[in-house]
């Protein structure tokens, strides 16, 4: 190994991908939002009831 390997850290991303649930129907969808920022929770139109509804933030997936 070499030493520059050893000295540099990993950088983590600023962003990362989060799965928002729907409270109503358990429908959910992907979406970004930065590190820092506090969890995501979104009044979006779901298909299956066909009517605008809160979407919370149920898990982080990946960095992005």
């Amino acid at each position: 190994m070499r030493l520059t390997n050893v000295l540099f850290k990993k950088v983590k991303s600023k962003r990362i991908m989060v799965v928002l649930e729907s409270v109503v129907s358990g429908h959910q969808y992907n979406a970004f939002r930065d590190r820092l920022a506090e969890k995501l929770e979104i009044i979006r139109f779901d298909p299956y009831i066909q009517q605008e509804s809160l979407y919370r933030e149920r898990k982080k997936i990946r960095s992005a």
